[in-house]
């Protein structure tokens, strides 16, 4: 019943895209409908992403989840280039870090329960974030005390994004490599949707969430406005929440029905691939249009930080529980409630 309403949903999408450019309705309207039209559109990636790691396992196919889950936020915060707004671009890029750390992996937790994670790859991911926030501290620590978007820190921003995407490259090939080796498709496995199928959904999926997550975006100026939220608020919660629709309704779906390993795959790939790729990405990118810096503020190097730590320490053991998912989430409401009270910069 659930599967055809979720099913039924998807229509939400193309009646979001036509009446935004066709009937150009009141822009409180469209965030609400937006928003409703990426819940479906998130359920459909985390079946085609499940389907796909039958042929591929857990790891592979959460890196695949996390590569077509990413690409909204690559579109989101590109348009925020162009448009000058560089806080929130950062704000949404570092609040879609810990998004997918405690608010992701502490929902998945919760749906799923008991289980085991890949323990390797689990500190891979936050090792991984980890030295991508000790990068970040080279142009963010001279932006406390002056200007965060001077083309010095550009250039410096530039250089330690190519460091992060050679790291991300190199980590990427032996991990893939290291899944591939782990994982032989059973009979079982296979008789899902193939693999060709599940990839193009995800494809067409992503292409979708990328256009209603582009009018979300549009219409979240007006929504912050009338609710009495800051920008960098609204870009380091909503925005990252929205950005995330594909992973937090993935990494759920697939833990309530038991997968615990992939859904931590799904949660902590997203996580690092957005620290050590799609930052940097963007950063890069931004010098065809406007080059940005990666002069992020303290709360958001300190709320990085802490939450590295404290998903360390409750996923030490390798072990998932509600207990465990419980706190995580708890660690990103009080991420939550610092960013509110941190204002603009």
């Amino acid at each position: 019943m659930v599967r055809r309403v979720l099913f039924g949903l998807l229509a939400l999408a193309p009646l979001t895209i036509a009446l935004h450019y066709l009937v150009h309705p009141p822009e409180t309207f469209e965030f609400v409908l937006a928003a409703l039209s990426l819940i479906p559109l998130a359920w459909l990636i985390g079946e085609a992403t499940e389907h796909a790691a039958e042929h591929t396992g857990p790891g592979i196919g959460g890196f695949l989840n996390a590569t077509f889950g990413n690409a909204p936020e690559l579109i989101i915060a590109l348009i925020a280039v162009n448009e000058g707004l560089t806080e929130v671009v950062r704000g949404s890029l570092t609040g879609s870090v810990i998004g997918n750390l405690l608010l992701v992996l502490g929902a998945a937790l919760v749906a799923g329960g008991r289980g085991r994670l890949d323990r390797f790859s689990s500190f891979l991911s936050f090792g991984l974030i980890a030295f991508a926030i000790l990068l970040f501290l080279i142009p963010s620590v001279p932006g406390w005390d002056g200007d965060p978007d001077t083309d010095e820190l550009a250039q410096v921003s530039a250089a330690i994004s190519i460091v992060l995407l050679i790291v991300y490259v190199g980590v990427t090939w032996y991990s893939l490599r290291r899944h591939h080796t782990l994982h032989v498709a059973s009979d079982e496995e296979i008789k899902g949707w193939s693999l060709r199928a599940a990839l193009g959904v995800l494809a067409v999926a992503t292409v979708a969430t990328a256009f209603v997550a582009e009018i979300l975006v549009g219409s979240l100026e007006v929504f912050a406005e009338k609710a009495g939220l800051s920008e960098f608020f609204v870009a380091a919660v909503v925005v990252a929440i929205v950005g995330n629709a594909a992973e937090h309704g993935g990494a759920v779906v697939v833990a309530y029905r038991g997968k615990i390993a992939l859904a931590g795959e799904i949660a902590l790939a997203s996580a690092a691939q957005v620290a050590v790729f799609l930052i940097p990405a963007v950063a890069l990118l931004s010098w065809l249009i406007d080059p940005l810096s990666l002069s992020f503020r303290p709360v958001e190097i300190a709320a990085l930080a802490g939450s590295v730590v404290f998903a360390t320490i409750v996923l030490f053991s390798g072990h998932s529980s509600r207990a465990r998912g419980a706190l995580l989430l708890a660690a990103y409401g009080a991420v939550v409630v610092a960013f509110f009270l941190a204002g603009d910069r």
